[in-house]
């Protein structure tokens, strides 16, 4: 399920297995598709993403 979030004034939408985020809601199911398959990300995908989350340390 995709969440949605504010960033910088703009609602985008959040994969929640990797959280990178899109404007466009049906790229980031795509993208939490992708990554539930195959556990990792599609460059191509995330090439529309507008928001990637801190690297955890």
């Amino acid at each position: 399920m995709v969440s949605k979030k504010e960033y910088r004034g703009k609602t985008i939408y959040l994969c929640d297995k990797c959280g990178v985020g899109y404007e466009i809601r049906e790229t980031a199911a795509r993208c939490e598709e992708y990554c539930r398959k195959h556990n990792s990300c599609s460059i191509e995908i995330t090439k529309e993403a507008v928001y990637t989350p801190k690297p955890v340390e």
